[in-house]
C-alpha cells in the first residue's frame, strides 16, 4: 500500500506489456492468496467476492481457471478502491485467523504467503518502471536527488574461489522456497568471480564498439533477438548513452554503478566478447555464502544500482542487481514441489529459464539469501538485472 501511496488509479489500471501487470492487479493478487489458500482452508469458507478468483487466480490450475495475463490491463472493474476495500477485508480476517492459532501447515502457508508480497511489491517497481518509460512525459515515480560517483573506480579484479565439493541450497532451519532445496553437493572447477558487478561505463565501451551490431559474440537466438527488438542499448539507456530513465525519472548514468536492465542474452554477449564468461550459480552461491549480506536494497530508498562501496573481496554479491547466472533453472537433485496446489508456485517454471542471483535495488532485505534462486526467460531485460564475470 504504501508502494501506490501518491499514485493515481490511472497508474495502478496501466499494463504497459504482456509480461508486466497493472498495480491494481498486484494488490488485488497478493490478498487474493492470503484468501484462497489461509482463509480457503476452512471447508464452510465463502469467498468475500464471487468470480475474483478468476480475475486474480495467476497461474494455479489447481484452483481452476484464471484471466489472460496479457488482459489484467483491460480490468476496469473492479475499482482501485475495490481493490483497497478487499485487501483491508481479507487482511483483517487473516490477523484474526492467526490470532486464533494457526496449525503448523497453515503457519508455513501465511509465511509463504508474505515472502509471495515481498516478490510482488519488487514487481510492482519493476512494472510502473516499464508503464512510465513508455509515457512521453517521462512520470516520476519517488523525486530523487542523484550525484555522479565522485569516488575512485575499483578496478575489474578476479578473485580466485574454492574448488571440489561444496554443499549447495538451503539448510533446513529457515524459510526457503521449494525449488532452493534439497541441499546437496556440486563439484567447483578451478574459476575466480569479479570482485565487481559489470558497470554501465565498461558495457558503454561494448555499445560504442559495436556490440549490438556484430553476431558473433551472440547466442543464435540472442542475436535473433536483437534483430528482430532492434535492440542497440540497454533498456531505459537514452540514444547518446548519457541518461537512463529511472524510477527517480530521467538521469545522468553512473559510470561506476552496475549496468542494469539487460538480459541474459546481453550479459552472455558481454562476456563472451571480452573474453571471460557468466559464473554457474553454483560458483556465484559458494562465494555469496561467504559475503555480508548487506547491500542496496530497496529499504535503502535509492530505487536504482550504486557503485561498490568497498574495495575487498568480492563486492555487491546482494542487493543492486540481480546477477545472470550460466545456470538454466532445473530442478536440484532430489527435488519436490509442495503438496496440492502450491506444488505449482516454482517447480513448473523449470523450462526455458535462466537463474539470477542475489536480489536488487528493489527487492525487501529481509527477502533475499545466498540459496534464493530468481528465474527469467533469457530476453527479459525489465528487471533490475545485471551480471558479474567469471572465469576460465
Amino acid at each position: 500500500m504504501q508502494l501506490v501511496a501518491g499514485l493515481h488509479a490511472e497508474d495502478c489500471q496501466v499494463q504497459s506489456m504482456p509480461d508486466a501487470s497493472p498495480l491494481k492487479w498486484h494488490l488485488a493478487h497478493t490478498t487474493w492468496f492470503f484468501e484462497e489458500f489461509v482463509l480457503g482452508a476452512r471447508s464452510d469458507y465463502a469467498p468475500l467476492q464471487p468470480g475474483w478468483s478468476f480475475l486474480f487466480n495467476s497461474y494455479y490450475q489447481a484452483v481452476g481457471p484464471m484471466h489472460a495475463r496479457a488482459s489484467r490491463g483491460m480490468l476496469t472493474r473492479p475499482t482501485l478502491a475495490d481493490v483497497f476495500a478487499y485487501r483491508a477485508a481479507v487482511d483483517e480476517r487473516v490477523a484474526q485467523a492467526i490470532e486464533r492459532g494457526l496449525d503448523e501447515q497453515l503457519t508455513a502457508v501465511v509465511e509463504l504467503g508474505t515472502q509471495h508480497e515481498q516478490q510482488h511489491q519488487e514487481l510492482m517497481l519493476t512494472d510502473i518502471l516499464h508503464a512510465f518509460s513508455v509515457n512521453p512525459l517521462e512520470p516520476v515515480f519517488r523525486a530523487r536527488v542523484q550525484s555522479l560517483s565522485r569516488a575512485a573506480e575499483l578496478p575489474l579484479a578476479f578473485v580466485p574461489e574454492r574448488e571440489g565439493i561444496v554443499e549447495i541450497g538451503a539448510l533446513a532451519d529457515a524459510f526457503a522456497f521449494d525449488n532452493e532445496r534439497p541441499r546437496h553437493r556440486s563439484l567447483l572447477h578451478p574459476h575466480a568471480i569479479a570482485n565487481r558487478p559489470v558497470n554501465n561505463h565498461e558495457f558503454r565501451e561494448f555499445v560504442r564498439a559495436g556490440g549490438y551490431r556484430d553476431a558473433s559474440p551472440w547466442l543464435s537466438e540472442g542475436w535473433s533477438t536483437v534483430q528482430r527488438e532492434g535492440w542497440q542499448r540497454p533498456l531505459y539507456w537514452s540514444e547518446d548513452l548519457q541518461t537512463a530513465f529511472t524510477l527517480g525519472g530521467r538521469l545522468p548514468i553512473d559510470p561506476l554503478a552496475p549496468v542494469c536492465h539487460v538480459s541474459f542474452f546481453e550479459a552472455d554477449a558481454y562476456a563472451r566478447w571480452a573474453g571471460q564468461r557468466l559464473p554457474t550459480e553454483m560458483e556465484w552461491e559458494a562465494r555469496a555464502v561467504q559475503s555480508d549480506r548487506k547491500g542496496n536494497f530497496v529499504d535503502s530508498g535509492a530505487l536504482i544500482p550504486l557503485p561498490p562501496r568497498g574495495d575487498e573481496g568480492a563486492q555487491q554479491m546482494y542487493g543492486d542487481v540481480w546477477e545472470w547466472t550460466s545456470s538454466p533453472y532445473i530442478a536440484y537433485p532430489g527435488f519436490a514441489p509442495l503438496a496440492g496446489a502450491l506444488g505449482e508456485y516454482n517447480g513448473k517454471f523449470m523450462c526455458g529459464q535462466w537463474v539470477l542471483r542475489g536480489g536488487s535495488c528493489a527487492t525487501p532485505a529481509d527477502h533475499i539469501r545466498a540459496s534464493y534462486r530468481n528465474f527469467f526467460p533469457p530476453a527479459a531485460r525489465w528487471q533490475f538485472s545485471g551480471f558479474r564475470l567469471a572465469t576460465p
